[in-house]
């Protein structure tokens, strides 16, 4: 199991009748991802440290990057009246 701040713990009950919970990870202990990590849940606002069991998962969120940093990209460098304009003046 490996995340990244920003993912989304999921816990899976295996009892029938027992909601699932979620919570979003806030903190690594290891820089590779691997558990335990700090979460902070979404039914109690609270952080608990966490060992995830194998009714565990990870559920990866798209990480935003700065457009600058990601090779082949460049920011917004668009002006007003620039290219795509209406042409009148």
């Amino acid at each position: 199991m490996h995340a990244e701040l920003g993912d989304e713990l999921i816990i899976e009950s295996p009892a029938t009748g027992v909601a699932r919970r979620d919570g979003e990870i806030i903190g690594l202990h290891h820089g590779d991802g691997t558990p335990p990590y700090d979460v902070r849940w979404s039914d109690t606002g609270r952080v608990s440290l966490v060992f995830p069991g194998p009714d565990a998962h990870v559920r990866h969120l798209h990480h935003r990057e700065d457009p600058g940093t990601i090779p082949g990209t460049a920011p917004d460098t668009a002006q007003p009246g620039g290219a795509g304009g209406s042409g009148r003046g």
